[in-house]
């Protein structure tokens, strides 16, 4: 069987196009933009984890967050949430894919 009996299934990337819309890259993963995408899928869920770390931290201070300090925080959070959201998509997708492979 040849990959154009089973075609596989467009790889979510972690990045949006225009107006926030989706993009996607088709091929074996082993290409380029493939390359380019696990890397920064890497760097988005180890930013996450600082992130998280230094909330915790804020958080865990005697005195309360500034205001500002907080809604900076909860913007981040929001973002690398989401980012890490559009990364485990993109990997369930292929796992689900792998899995169900003739």
């Amino acid at each position: 069987m040849t990959t154009e009996d089973h075609p596989q299934e467009p790889r979510l990337l972690p990045w949006a196009g225009q107006d926030g819309k989706p993009c996607y890259v088709i091929g074996d993963g082993t290409g380029p933009v493939s390359d380019l995408a696990d890397g920064l899928e890497e760097l988005q869920l180890s930013t996450a984890i600082q992130l998280l770390d230094h909330s915790r931290a804020t958080l865990n201070q005697p005195e309360p967050p500034a205001h500002t300090e907080l809604l900076f925080i909860t913007n981040r959070l929001t973002e690398s949430l989401s980012d890490a959201v559009r990364v485990a998509d993109s990997r369930g997708r292929r796992l689900d894919q792998a899995l169900h492979a003739p």
